[in-house]
């Protein structure tokens, strides 16, 4: 139905609003059971998904961690590598 959600928390540069935004779509994808609501849903649709991305933007402003900032092209490098570790044939 939709794609894995990724991690937002500690990238730099930090999420965009579009990340943020698609993570919440994708959110209320799943949990709803759909990828494109009914006419009679869709309003609702668009209200969850706001108020899903308000609350991933206030959570990932509040999070706080010691941690050194992740690099995003070596994490998809490592998720690249998982994935062909997982699909391999042989």
């Amino acid at each position: 139905m939709c794609r894995n959600i990724r991690t937002l928390h500690n990238f730099e540069p930090p999420a965009t609003r579009d990340e943020v935004h698609g993570a919440a779509l994708q959110y209320v994808r799943k949990v709803s059971g759909s990828t494109s609501p009914s006419q009679a849903n869709e309003e609702a649709f668009a209200r969850a998904v706001e108020a899903v991305t308000a609350a991933t933007h206030r959570l990932l402003d509040e999070l706080v961690t010691s941690a050194p900032p992740k690099n995003r092209e070596v994490e998809a490098a490592k998720a690249r590598e998982r994935a062909a570790a997982r699909y391999a044939t042989g």
